[in-house]
């Protein structure tokens, strides 16, 4: 089955809400739909009696992502679904916009489901788990808790990039890298969380995610799967699909760690030097995707295309037209 929607709410939708955005994405006679969480910006506060021994997924009117519970004389942080709070747990709660809380998020996913709608959750996009910025306990925790919205919508995917290489040498920052999407798989286990880590291909030659870097961590890592940007792969490798069968290849190479899926994004690319400009509709520059997909007829993949391009829902409707 081949499944199209867009990255984020359709630019024609005339509400905002996540919610509006599913229904539109179904109206569009769309099958997917990647959510965005663009802001990770908390909010902490002590929490009430009356939330004492519930647990965060029950709090309404807000998504909490993580208790802070004072041990020892330090602060332990949690973040899962069952674990009760505590008298003296500071609750910080995500100001994200996506939902009011998870009971509406379940909804929310509950609704997709019906609808035939497959979501997955894109987290912000920038990441940096080789730690060269210091920024990687901030990264993996924007993981986890991207993982905790996307456990509730029953999302496929938390969506992200993996961040630079700074001065590092390659394989370190790649190895970097590598231990600490571990130590979040490991977080999202002891959560209990159900959501796969796409670990997404990247356009600039700075940023860690070529398409074998993406499959070898795919190898070391269970659980994480490669997000097949086509427009950054065409863009990073100097224009290389061209053809049909350069656009077949890359499936075919990523056949082995994709657990019988694909996913990934499309639009048209600006590039370079080995470096994307920015994205463009679907139809303009020299990766023409439209042109190259049809040949996804001929073999039996499943796979979720998600529009990224300028004109977003449009150019995801053109895609399941050819």
């Amino acid at each position: 089955m081949i499944r199209f929607g867009p990255s984020g709410i359709p630019l024609s939708c005339k509400g905002r809400t996540l919610r509006d955005g599913i229904e539109d994405v179904h109206n569009l006679g769309l099958t997917a739909m990647e959510v965005q969480l663009v802001r990770v910006n908390l909010n902490e506060r002590f929490a009430s009696d009356e939330e004492v021994g519930h647990t965060i997924r029950q709090v309404p009117g807000e998504l909490v992502v993580r208790l802070g519970r004072p041990t020892n004389g330090e602060t332990r942080f949690i973040s899962d679904f069952h674990t009760p709070i505590e008298r003296g747990d500071v609750l910080h709660s995500l100001a994200s916009g996506i939902a009011a809380d998870y009971i509406e998020l379940e909804e929310l996913g509950k609704i997709a489901r019906e609808l035939d709608i497959e979501l997955t959750l894109h987290a912000p996009y920038y990441m940096d788990f080789a730690d060269v910025d210091g920024l990687a306990a901030k990264s993996m925790d924007s993981a986890v808790w991207g993982g905790l919205l996307a456990h509730a919508l029953q999302a496929r995917l938390v969506v992200m990039h993996l961040g630079r290489y700074g001065d590092l040498d390659r394989q370190l920052a790649l190895e970097r890298v590598r231990d600490n999407l571990v130590a979040v798989r490991e977080r999202y286990k002891a959560a209990q969380l159900s959501p796969g880590l796409g670990v997404e291909a990247s356009g600039l030659q700075e940023v860690v995610g070529g398409l074998d870097e993406l499959l070898w961590l795919a190898k070391q890592i269970t659980g994480v799967v490669p997000v097949l940007n086509f427009a950054h792969i065409h863009a990073r490798e100097g224009g290389i699909l061209r053809r049909p069968e350069d656009f077949l290849g890359v499936f075919e190479k990523t056949e082995k760690v994709a657990d019988g899926h694909f996913h990934s994004h499309f639009s048209g690319a600006e590039h370079q030097g080995g470096n994307e400009i920015r994205y463009t509709p679907s139809k303009k520059g020299d990766l023409g995707v439209g042109r190259r997909a049809g040949a996804l007829l001929d073999r039996p993949y499943d796979v979720t295309m998600i529009s990224s391009s300028p004109l977003l829902e449009h150019d995801a409707m053109y895609m399941r037209v050819i």
